[in-house]
């Protein structure tokens, strides 16, 4: 088979795909010889953006799209995708003054593009055009623009989207960054947004970052009989209810304590809290780790810990499936 003329030279699989490689790096480094101070004024309009970030692209740039709103949003920049077929028959109606749109379109001259952001123009939306055409009616009409101008696309024919979606993604990778350095975001806002991430990441937390609050903690008096404790402990299906008196602990009852009492009295009908729980169960400081309360855990065999304050009141409980992944982090105000 002969190959067009920019891979005539490769002979396996391995030569094209270091070709396509080449071709992409050189589309990259063609991008960051023409940044300037447009991209300083695209983070500066963001960062100081009242609303959220609307993006758009249709075919291969509108995938480009749907990932950089993705990485927005999960760096602190909110975002949403549009797509511009679905924005004109009705989805332009989250769209407002505060918001402004991001779009993307290689040649910017797609119709779809053009006709939404004229229409977003119209509602006083900020429009930043990313486009590989910096004289098209796209570029015109936005109050920024990033070019995106690859020197070729990897595809032989020069056609297929390959050199040029890559660098818009490339670009936008770049905004979200610059963006999330000058928000100050921090790891654990990382972290808020990524609930099943990286254990490793998890367990450098602190306890107060995971734990359950105490208004999400089953509780029961002293005095409380066994109805009360079964629906105590039955409510928020933790499989346990803590004994409290004045914001202290005195103790904690779980399904097996239950389980324990009625195999050595027959009868646990009449007995109070006081007479069935474990008294003074362990407890952790809400300003540990989330490492050392899962090694309590491990070592105690146990799935969840009080958390208690310096001045001994109540703060909450950290569990088990928190410390896993299996929970939410739940980050304090």
């Amino acid at each position: 088979m002969q190959l067009p003329a920019i891979y005539d030279s490769c002979k396996r699989a391995v030569d094209i795909a270091r070709k396509v490689l080449e071709i992409e790096i050189d589309g990259i480094r063609s991008l960051m010889d023409r940044l300037d101070e447009n991209l300083d004024q695209c983070v500066d309009l963001l960062y100081k953006l009242r609303g959220r970030v609307i993006i758009t692209g249709v075919g291969k740039s509108g995938i480009i799209g749907r990932k950089i709103a993705a990485t927005f949003t999960s760096t602190g920049s909110p975002a949403i995708f549009v797509h511009p077929v679905e924005g004109l028959h009705g989805d332009l109606g989250i769209v407002g003054r505060d918001d402004a749109l991001l779009a993307i379109s290689n040649s910017g001259e797609t119709i779809e593009i053009t006709s939404l952001a004229a229409t977003v123009k119209k509602r006083g939306a900020r429009i930043i055009a990313m486009t590989g055409g910096v004289s098209s009616t796209l570029a015109r009409m936005a109050d920024l623009v990033l070019d995106v101008r690859v020197p070729r696309e990897a595809c032989p024919f020069n056609l297929a989207p390959t050199a040029s979606t890559t660098a818009a993604l490339s670009l936008g990778d770049a905004l979200a960054v610059a963006l999330m350095l000058r928000r100050g975001f921090k790891k654990e806002e990382f972290l808020a947004h990524h609930p099943a991430g990286s254990l490793g990441d998890r367990l450098s937390l602190k306890v107060r970052d995971m734990m359950l609050d105490r208004d999400a903690v089953p509780e029961v008096r002293e005095e409380a009989r066994l109805r009360e404790i079964l629906s105590a402990i039955d409510g928020p299906n933790l499989g346990f209810a803590l004994v409290t008196e004045n914001d202290r602990v005195l103790g904690i009852i779980t399904d097996g304590d239950l389980r324990r009492a009625l195999l050595d009295r027959g009868s646990i009908s009449q007995a109070a809290a006081r007479d069935l729980m474990t008294r003074d169960p362990l407890g952790i400081s809400p300003d540990r780790t989330a490492a050392e309360a899962l090694e309590i855990m491990e070592r105690k065999l146990i799935t969840a810990l009080v958390v208690v304050e310096q001045n001994g009141k109540l703060a909450g409980i950290i569990h088990l499936h928190d410390l896993l992944g299996k929970g939410e982090i739940r980050f304090s105000p």
